[in-house]
This record gives structure tokens, sequence and C-alpha cells, in this order.
């Protein structure tokens, strides 16, 4: 596959599917046998990023970081560096099993300009205004459609997918969390953010999800946790059939699911969940949640969230003994006794302390893609995972990937600073205002 080459003609059979800070995915619509059931991730270039045309794949501290990843350092291009991240780092946390490496493909020029004209009314406004097509590489990553089914599970039935945005499961504990950020250990980092994103209009009401209920290890909780996604879905629940979207949004603008959405989402199910009207999204939930519970695969991305032992204030002290610059975060406050420490450490301990931290973030930004498709007993794999619902005596074969595993730049770690100061600042001085003792800062956040 890698041979062959994607042309200026071969740009209508891809079709928008969504995307992320890093990449555009665009689905196969076509009929070659090489990409059906495919999808193909894209690169994409900041608009304010100031360096155009060739980019060193990793900066000289990048290098310094990864040296211990030989096929990191060797990788000729950001796809291949990519591929390999996926291959060498992720995968041994997550397993194969449920990790796709993927196979690098040749485009033309013309066809990446070509997938950038085509898709620009289908994304989200904010999304065209920070990035576009990076037309100046020469490959992109093919990947499997995970919101299908594999063809040998059981041929002709429909397949539903769950594509779900876990992020933060665990609440931080690390020394280095300063007194007046207390609240991190005990809301977690993805309903402090909701409030910063409700202010500046990036969400239309705060979603009622809440990580830590998915990562619990409660089937209650993961239960709850499912029935929230839907019900404020923003870019953190979609559903497919069969490939195409039949549930939630591209963007975090996605509101509440309204009741003529749920009729719809409901009339949608029909065929699939054999209930009674009015019950088929409530089986349907039931059957996302009992899969997320029972698959166990959480747990090993919680391990690999965890990586992150020291919490953003600590890694950030690192990362500035690392690039070998003065720390302005022990400048700008009365450094913690413990700060000292991390800035004494040897300069291995501290590679190790941001590596890890890359990775959780990887880790803590990754999507879960969950395809059902009924089960065929004359045709299921022996192996295949399944998943009884009792409410509808049906049984479904389902397959559980992590996809959006993409490697995070080593100047990202000043944005997450700072992103994590203003959410935690945020959320703290909107409980004061809320008893009346100060005013909320509103400088735009830099960072989502």
């Amino acid at each position: 596959m890698e041979m062959m080459i994607l042309e200026e003609k071969d740009a209508s059979d891809w079709i928008y599917r969504g995307e992320g800070g890093a990449n555009l995915v665009l689905a196969y619509a076509g009929s070659s046998p090489l990409f059906v059931g495919k999808v193909i991730r894209i690169q994409k270039a900041r608009k304010n990023d100031k360096a155009n045309g060739f980019v060193s794949v990793l900066t000289n501290d990048e290098q310094l970081l990864w040296k211990e990843n030989e096929e990191l350092l060797s990788s000729p291009n950001k796809e291949v560096l990519e591929q390999r991240y996926v291959k060498y780092v992720i995968i041994p946390l997550l397993g194969h099993k449920h990790v796709d490496a993927g196979i690098r493909v040749s485009v033309s020029k013309e066809f990446l300009e070509s997938v950038d004209k085509k898709v620009t009314k289908q994304r989200p406004l904010w999304r065209v205004n920070a990035a576009n097509v990076d037309t100046s590489h020469d490959s992109a990553l093919i990947l499997n459609d995970h919101s299908l089914f594999s063809q040998g599970i059981s041929i002709g039935a429909d397949c539903i997918s769950v594509e779900i945005k876990p992020k933060c499961g665990f609440l931080p504990t690390s020394k280095f969390i300063s007194e007046e950020n207390m609240l991190k250990r005990s809301v977690s980092r993805f309903k402090m953010h909701q409030i910063l994103k409700l202010k500046y209009n990036e969400i239309s009401e705060v979603s009622e999800y809440d990580p830590l209920d998915l990562f619990s290890g409660s089937k209650e909780r993961v239960s709850e946790a499912i029935k929230a996604l839907y019900s404020t879905p923003q870019n953190n629940f979609r559903v497919f059939l069969n490939g195409s979207l039949i549930l939630g949004g591209s963007g975090e603008c996605t509101g509440r699911t309204s009741p003529e959405i749920g009729y719809a989402f409901e009339d949608t199910l029909k065929g699939f969940i054999q209930s009674a009207d009015g019950l088929r999204t409530k089986c349907f939930l039931q059957l996302v949640s009992d899969a997320v519970y029972d698959s166990g695969v959480l747990h090993k991305l919680l391990e690999a969230q965890k990586l992150d032992k020291l919490d953003t204030e600590g890694a950030i002290h690192s990362y500035y003994d690392i690039i070998n610059q003065p720390c302005p975060i022990c400048k700008e406050s009365d450094p913690l006794e413990a700060y000292s420490s991390l800035h004494s450490l040897p300069l291995d301990e501290s590679l190790k302390i941001v590596k890890d931290y890359l990775i959780a973030a990887t880790a803590k930004d990754c999507s879960l893609m969950i395809s059902f498709q009924l089960r065929n007993t004359e045709k299921s794999a022996p192996s295949s995972d399944y998943v009884c619902l009792k409410s509808t005596n049906q049984t479904f074969d389902y397959k559980v990937h992590f996809i959006d595993l993409s490697l995070k730049p080593l100047k990202r770690m000043e944005a997450y600073y700072k992103l994590d100061k203003k959410i935690i600042s945020f959320y703290t001085q909107k409980q004061k205002l809320e008893s009346g003792e100060e005013q909320v800062d509103d400088s735009k956040p830099s960072d989502r």
C-alpha cells in the first residue's frame, strides 16, 4: 500500500469523519478493496505557526527526551514518527489488541489540497480558523475504520459504534500542587475545565459527565457516566451506524440531546435493539456501559494516565531543566522547598518525569471506539468478545480500540502549565465570586 500514491482524483472518495488538534480523519467511501473499511489520518498545520515548509522531526531537546527510543530518533518524517510512537511506546502500555498502528500511504500535494478544500465547510469553524491540512507532507496514515466491524465476524449485519473521549480519570495527589490549588485533589480536571469553557462560549452548557465515574470500577457509576455522555455529548460522545454519524457532532458546541434528537435516535435503533418503542435508547446505553465495564480496557488506560505522577505543577520544573532555561515559575512566586529538590535531580530523572508526563497526556486525550454487531453463532469467531443484553435477550460481539494517540510535542509543556493554571484559578475565583469575594479574570485562555 505504501507504493501507491493518492492523487487529486482520489480525494472525492474520502469523506470527513472528524478531527483532533493535530490530525484530520476521513473515511473511505469509494470502491477500491484496498481502502474499503479504512480511514485516513492527515496531519494539520496551525495557521499561527511561524515555521513553514520543512520542519525537523524532533527538536534537539526532544531527541534528548526520547534518546532511549531509537526507532523514534531515526524517523525520517512526522508520519513515520507518529506511527512508531504508537507502535513502540503506546502499544506496550495499552496492548496490541486495542491499538492499531496503521500503514503509511503516499499522497500528492494536489490530493491534500483537494481534501482541504473539500472538507472546509464540514469542519467546525474554530477548527478551520486554527489549522488546515498540511500540504507539505508526502504521506498519510491508513487505519482500520473502527466504526465498522471486521467483515469476518458477521457479514451483512449492521454495526453500531460509540466513540468516547474518556479524559483524565483520576485526581492528582502530587505534593507539588500548591496550597491555593488544592481543589485539584477533590474536583476532576474535566469538571473544572467545563466552567472555563462555558465562560468563553466554547460549550453551551456544563456537561453532566464526570470521568471519575467512568474510571471508577463501579458498574453503577460507569452506567451513570454513559447516560451523562448521552445527555450532553459535546465532543466526548458520538454514535455511528455503519460508519455514518447518528448522534453527537464534530465539536464541543454540540448541545444537550434534545427530545427531538432523542426520538430520532430511538427510531434509528429499531432493528438493532429488539425492544419496545421508548426503551431502545435505555437498552443501548446499558449495552455500552456493560461493554466498557466488562472489557476492562479503562484499567490499562488509567495506568498510562497515571504516568503523570507529579502533576503539571511538578513536571513543568523538570521541563525547564531539560531545555536548560531558568525556571520562570520559581521566579514569579515564592517557590516551595520541594521545587528545589526537583531542580537538583539528575538530568535522566528529569527526562523520565517529562517523558512520562507527555505519554500520560496522550492517554488523557485519546478516544475509545467500541463497535457492536449482533452475534451470529454460526459466523462469530470463538475468540470474539461479546456482551449479553439481558433486557432484550440479545448477544452482541464487540471490539474496543483506542484512537487519536498522537505524540505530544515537548514545547506543549508550557501551554499545559498555563492552561492548568487558568482552569484552577478560574474555578477557584468563581467559587469566591459566588460568595461575593472577588472578580473573575476575563482574559482568554491560551489553549484548550
